[in-house]
């Protein structure tokens, strides 16, 4: 089965088998340490609710058999667990099956929670990690050499997600052809990271090179992954300073890292001969392995057939999922660019009714701008779910038109498990009287402006986006 062998790429194995793992280390500890308010049983979104809608089929889940707070808190829980062996190399040293069996429980309870977290759990990257996740129950153990199927068929992941997001800007706004899409990107972000403003105030002249510098890299260098080395190896090089890059400028969660992750699998041994000693001691490999590798490469070239039709498509899907199980999917990103940035701000208040003295308190959230004075904050790849949602709800109401109202609640009972999800709350002694959210424009502060009020952003009203309400005023379960 020596056709079937990589051994030129152990430490591009070991470096996605170790990354994938930190990778799924966080996202379970984020959903261990976020699941309760947003999705648990007394939750925004309650996963028993959407459970009673939804049929095993639809949302291959383990939660379909049974949920309570406590077992998704266990499943978690073991999630973490694993992946902290994996990361440490215990995995890896366990017999093949058993090393598969590891990352096949990862696989599972992850796709359980995914696909129970409806809005909380949309985002490509969940997707992304899911897939990655299939591939890397046949990257092998310690005894056998990496498989050459499973590091092509990660190549293919990297060009799908690099060529797809090229694709999606080129066809979606304009100022991706002409250059000025990073004119506003870096203010208009999600969550920016604290170097993001630096980033913004660089002059327009070098956001044209990073955009075009963008397009290079996921319209052209993604073909030159399937070429022979070196060349590939310098592709994902290229896609690694790129995603570096996108790191140092914002808060994507675990997107650049996982896109980092894949990249090393195509950089051979012989990129990092210098650095470290590659040792290679492979016994044979078992003629079964070989044979879910290839039934795994088969499958994987099926179900490709529509996510290649839709880069094609001038329709083409942003972060798309074509079967319940996450794998073999569509990606991409900021397809459209937001020009001004406009932040949902929620206050509170200890007066029933409007005086002349009521004071309205302003809730702060950890990642998503408040404070003007307060520099944002780097949090990836860890994921602020809520953070994250609170930046689609100023763009529409209609995004959050289901699990704001249940927040506004929880906030005027002083929910605890909620609360953990912000960073101050502006009644710690007793529940607010009555909530009220609005519309901030946003931009960041010049540095005359920094220097002279030490403000990171400067804001002005721009409307209401919830009047005040009190706790009799909700009418929901």
């Amino acid at each position: 089965m020596e056709w079937a062998a990589a051994d030129g790429y152990t430490i591009g194995r070991l470096l996605v088998t170790r990354g994938l793992a930190a990778l799924y280390l966080v996202a379970f500890l984020v959903a261990l340490l976020q699941f309760r308010a947003l999705i648990g049983t007394r939750g925004l979104l309650p996963v028993p609710d959407y459970l009673a809608t939804r049929g095993f089929r639809s949302s291959p889940s383990l939660f379909h058999f049974r949920y309570s707070d406590r077992l998704f808190a266990a499943l978690a829980a073991l999630g973490a667990i694993l992946a902290a062996l994996t990361l440490v190399g215990l995995t890896e040293r366990m017999p093949l099956i058993v090393c598969m069996g590891v990352w096949f429980v990862m696989w599972a309870l992850y796709l359980s929670i995914v696909n129970v977290g409806q809005a909380w759990y949309s985002f490509g990257w969940e997707s992304l990690l899911l897939e990655a996740g299939v591939l890397a129950i046949f990257l092998g153990n310690d005894d056998v050499a990496p498989p050459f199927l499973v590091l092509i068929l990660m190549r293919w992941v990297l060009f799908r997600m690099e060529f797809g997001a090229g694709l999606i800007k080129m066809r979606g706004d304009p100022c991706w052809r002409d250059l000025t899409c990073l004119y506003y990107h870096h203010e208009t972000q999600p969550m920016p990271g604290p170097l993001s403003r630096w980033f913004h105030l660089l002059p327009r002249s070098v956001h044209k090179v990073e955009v075009a510098g963008n397009h290079v890299t996921q319209l052209v260098v993604p073909f030159a992954l399937f070429l022979p080395q070196p060349v590939a190896g310098l592709a994902a090089a290229v896609m690694i300073l790129t995603q570096l890059w996108l790191v140092a400028s914002g808060n994507f969660a675990w997107l650049n890292w996982i896109t980092i992750v894949l990249a090393f699998s195509v950089l051979p041994d012989e990129f990092y001969a210098r650095l470290v000693p590659v040792e290679t001691d492979y016994g044979p490999t078992p003629l079964p392995f070989t044979v879910a590798v290839v039934a795994l490469t088969v499958v994987t070239v099926v179900l490709s057939y529509r996510p290649a039709r839709n880069l094609a498509s001038k329709r083409q899907a942003m972060n798309a999922s074509f079967n319940q199980w996450h794998f073999v999917n569509a990606y991409g990103a900021f397809g459209s660019i937001t020009r001004t940035r406009r932040e949902v701000i929620v206050e509170g208040t200890a007066d029933r009714v409007d005086t002349p003295a009521t004071e309205w308190r302003e809730y702060e959230f950890k990642g998503k701008p408040g404070d003007v004075r307060r520099r944002p904050r780097q949090y990836a790849p860890y994921h602020l779910r809520l953070d994250w949602l609170m930046w689609f709800a100023a763009i529409s109401r209609d995004y959050a038109a289901v699990w704001f109202p249940r927040f506004v609640r929880k906030l005027l009972e002083n929910d605890r498990e909620t609360l953990k999800l912000l960073r101050h709350n502006p009644f710690p002694d007793h529940p607010p009287a009555r909530i009220r959210a609005r519309l901030f424009r946003y931009r960041y502060a010049t540095r005359a402006e920094c220097r002279a009020t030490g403000a990171w952003w400067v804001r002005e009203p721009v409307g209401e986006f919830m009047m005040p309400m009190s706790l009799s005023d909700m009418r929901m379960p």
